[in-house]
């Protein structure tokens, strides 16, 4: 029987971990290695004084992108991970009092638009069907293809997805797509949020950023049970069963080459040799770290990196009933604070904040009873130095004076526990450049096209997966990432 060629994969982020299970499906024997003390990356968690805490994304869609590396393990995926559909995809709240829920439904949706706002409810229909479309003819490709390769590209229906490219996607900007689509500001303020979903800025992001709502409002939102830490959970332990091992506290420090060709990685002063390197880590700190290539992670900073985030974990000492799983309090100038984001650099004194609270759904699980366990994340700018402690000081005063007002509440006095994620510690901790929890933004009719390749030019057996690359940031575009890379191997590789 012939040995098994060895794969190594740096970091252990959700596309890393979809990495290794797809490539022990094609044979490999697959090495993770994780220089943290924990598996997931940002997927990850954490508890205290009773208090659930998942550390990094919050939200969860697609899940078929789950459910199909369970069935290419051949895998039954009840015995992993369960998963239930939400009614509300998320509930906004305005600073003149309105207040909006987004059904998952389409007409229930309508209808709440048209109560709340009068909003023609036939507006938002079309917008959404309009998503739709530009989605399945145009989205597919960018997520299930890579934009570097001529010869994948020949197998990908780019003809009908330019068919459906309207002039408008491409040469206006979200923001101008969704004023011309609703009457009322709160509408267009709701649906400009969904550049923020990749690190953009919506009076800068193309139009056709409008397909991101379609992954919300037609296929709908999810909860996995657990947490968000179950997809980790899940992959992790379909990962171990298809063969996987996993190194913790194992940094690697080095991409070893040899005339153009990647033989291993150094961990622990020790070349691990490999016949295929995947890098999970961001693309940036992946060229100059591991393989010495200034030049070339130079070139990457030519692209603006996406916003950042500056979180706080809170244990409530109460419950609020008016509060869904995901919730968000919209300043009320987005212009100004997108801004501070991306033109400034700075704290903004009317954050838009957004909450996540599993408690709504697993109340037993997450939160000592008659409590509730509290994401509270604001966008913020990508570390260029700023002092972060002043930020924090700065942050969570605006965030508490925004909720005691909307709420009509003293957060101060039911605030028991508190943990905080800044721009800085998500670099530190997550390997991911600037703090851009996206990598590079959209903020450029051309940006998806300069986003790194899932591949080298230069190196051979040398691929690349995650945030920082092809396709994007996002829990399900990584999962992406891993599946476009794995197909470039069986090809390159030519497996069976």
């Amino acid at each position: 029987m012939a040995e098994k060629q060895k794969a190594v994969i740096i970091g252990s982020g959700v596309a890393g971990l979809a990495s290794a299970i797809r490539l022990a499906v094609l044979g490999f024997e697959v090495a993770v290695y994780e220089k943290n003390d924990y598996l997931g990356g940002k997927l990850s968690h954490f508890g205290k004084d009773g208090f659930r805490f998942d550390t990094g994304p919050s939200l969860f869609t697609q899940p078929e992108y789950i459910e199909t590396l369970f069935k290419l393990a051949n895998e039954p995926i009840s015995e992993y991970f369960e998963y239930e559909a939400m009614p509300i995809s998320c509930k906004y709240f305005y600073e003149d009092g309105i207040i909006i829920n987004a059904f998952t439904n389409t007409k229930d949706f309508a209808e709440e638009v048209s109560l709340k706002l009068g909003e023609n409810k036939e507006h938002l229909i079309d917008y959404l069907q309009e998503a739709k479309a530009v989605y399945e003819n145009i989205g597919n490709i960018f997520l299930n293809y890579s934009l570097h390769k001529f010869d994948t590209l020949l197998n990908a229906p780019i003809s009908k997805g330019i068919k459906a490219v309207k002039a408008a996607l491409l040469f206006k900007t979200l923001h101008q797509i969704n004023k011309s689509s609703f009457k009322h500001p709160h509408l267009v303020q709701l649906f400009d949020r969904y550049a923020t979903f990749n690190g953009s800025n919506p009076y800068q992001a193309p139009g056709m950023l409008r397909l991101i709502p379609h992954l919300d409002n037609n296929i709908g939102t999810f909860y996995p049970k657990g947490g968000m830490i179950a997809i980790t959970n899940a992959l992790v332990a379909l990962a171990k069963k298809k063969g996987v091992t996993f190194k913790l506290n194992s940094e690697a420090t080095k991409i070893e080459t040899k005339n153009n060709q990647a033989i291993g990685v150094v961990v622990d002063e020790k070349l691990v040799p490999a016949s295929v390197i995947v890098s999970n880590m961001d693309v940036y700190f992946t060229y100059k770290y591991l393989m010495g290539n200034e030049n070339k992670a130079a070139s990457i900073l030519k692209q603006e990196r996406s916003s950042s985030a500056f979180i706080f974990y809170w244990g409530i000492n109460k419950t609020y009933p008016q509060l869904e799983l995901h919730n968000i309090f919209f300043t009320k100038d987005y212009e100004s604070e997108f801004n501070a984001l991306f033109k400034e650099f700075s704290f903004y004194s009317d954050p838009t904040v957004y909450i996540n609270i599993t408690s709504k759904c697993e109340p037993n699980l997450h939160a000592p009873s008659g409590k509730e366990n509290w994401f509270v994340m604001v966008n913020a700018p990508a570390n260029h130095g700023q002092d972060w402690q002043h930020y924090y000081q700065l942050y969570r005063k605006a965030i508490i004076e925004k909720l005691n007002r909307l709420l009509n509440t003293d957060l101060e006095n039911i605030i028991e526990v508190e943990e905080i994620l800044s721009p800085l510690l998500i670099e530190n901790k997550t390997a991911s450049y600037m703090g851009s929890l996206y990598g590079t933004s959209s903020n450029g009719k051309m940006a998806a096209f300069f986003r790194h390749p899932n591949f080298s030019n230069s190196i051979s057996n040398l691929y690349f997966v995650g945030g920082s690359v092809h396709p994007g940031g996002g829990i399900p575009l990584c999962l992406q990432s891993a599946a476009i890379m794995s197909k470039m191997i069986e090809k390159d590789y030519q497996l069976p």
